[in-house]
Order: structure tokens, then sequence, then C-alpha cells
């Protein structure tokens, strides 16, 4: 049988200097880190977030949602989830990235009353000419035989992986949600809390294969077991 290539897990470490090498080098700092924390702070696919629209985060009033509800028509199993946005660090990239929006008046309307003047059905992620970024109908075959297609953000994904190629890491936009699977088993939740947050509604089998756990943790669960 093949053996699946996965996405490495990236340490704090290695997640700091793909941002710091992210706000040195890259064309748009605020827009790619935002990008790279969507994925480690709040697990969400790269379709997702190329997907995300502006009234996603932000209130008509224009106050920062402490949590999301992904839609299900973005979701890959369009089965809508809960998304929370809590993570500092994660917040200030928002916040970053919606100011430089502002700035340069990318997606914004006449109206500032409401979303901070930006247009709420606009993407949250722009492209360097203001639009989103593209997606391309695929098709996959289920396990069962049948065919489904998919909307798939694949110049997005070529991003992430530049991104990380410019760090000196070879990965994909994975990686972020196997790190993020793997913070929230190393915090103490159970696997069917984990697979909630990911959005895999299919069995903790395919959540299992996300999370990378440390030999420690094992065998602390080992013995607690005993």
């Amino acid at each position: 049988m093949a053996t699946i290539k996965r996405a490495p897990i990236l340490s704090a470490a290695q997640l700091r200097h793909v941002l710091n090498v992210t706000q040195a080098t890259s064309r748009l700092p605020e827009r790619d880190c935002l990008a790279i924390l969507l994925t480690h702070c709040a697990g969400l696919r790269v379709t997702e977030v190329a997907r995300l629209e502006v009234r996603d985060v932000l209130t008509p009033m224009g106050r920062l949602r402490d949590e999301l509800q992904l839609r299900a028509a973005i979701t890959k199993n369009c089965s809508a989830r809960v998304v929370f946005l809590t993570n500092p660090k994660l917040r200030v990239a928002i916040e970053t990235y919606l100011t430089y929006r502002l700035k340069y008046r990318l997606g914004c309307s006449l109206d500032s009353s409401e979303y901070r003047g930006l247009m709420p059905y606009t993407r949250l992620l722009l492209t360097h000419r203001g639009g989103g970024f593209e997606l391309v109908r695929k098709r996959r075959t289920l396990p069962d035989g049948r065919k489904m297609d998919y909307w798939a953000a694949d110049a997005l994904e070529a991003r992430f992986r530049e991104l990380y190629r410019a760090a000196g890491i070879f990965s994909s936009s994975h990686a972020g949600r196997r790190g993020f699977a793997s913070a929230l088993l190393r915090k103490g939740l159970e696997l069917e809390q984990v697979a909630i947050l990911l959005g895999h509604n299919s069995g903790i089998d395919v959540t299992a294969a996300y999370i990378q756990v440390e030999k420690k943790r094992l065998r602390a669960m080992y013995e607690y077991a005993l």
C-alpha cells in the first residue's frame, strides 16, 4: 500500500519564522499572514479561506466577530460549522488586513456606516488585482464509486506553497489544519470534539489522520489507561 504523504506539522518556532519571512518578503504581507493564521488558528481549509467574505468576520456595525458560522455553501462537505476567531494573533491579523483594505479602498462602498465601509459580499482575501482568488471546478471519486464535483482554490494553495518555500519549508495549506488539530488534542480535547471543529462528519478516522501525537503524551495516555 502506498504511503500517503502528509503536510508536516510546524512547531511554534517554525510558524513564527514563516510569518516573519512572509512579513519581510511578501508583496502583500497583511493578506498572506492572515491566510496562514486562518489555517493555523482556526483550522480552515484553503478553499474555505478563499471563499470567506467580509460579512463572515464583521458584524454590520463593524465589530470583529468572536465566532463565525461557516456557511454550508463554502465548506467541503456542505455542512455548516462554527469557527472561533478568539486567537489574539488571528484577531490582530484580521484587523491589520482590514485596515490595509480601507487604506487602499479595496472593495469599499460609498456607505461607511456599515461593515466599516467595506462591501460585505466581497471576498475577505483579495488578489493583487482586487478580486477574489479563482476557484477551479474539479471532480473526485467517493469511496462508494460515485463522482462528486467540488471547488478547489488552486491559486491560493499555490500561494501557500510559495510562502512556506520562501521560509525553507516544503509544505501546503494542510500544515495549518494538521497543526490546529494536534494543538487541540494536546490541550485535552477529545478526538470527537476536534472532528467537530475541523468540520469532519464522516467519523473520527479522517480526523485521526490529521493529528500528530507526541510520544510522551502517548505514553502518559497508556499509563493512565493501565
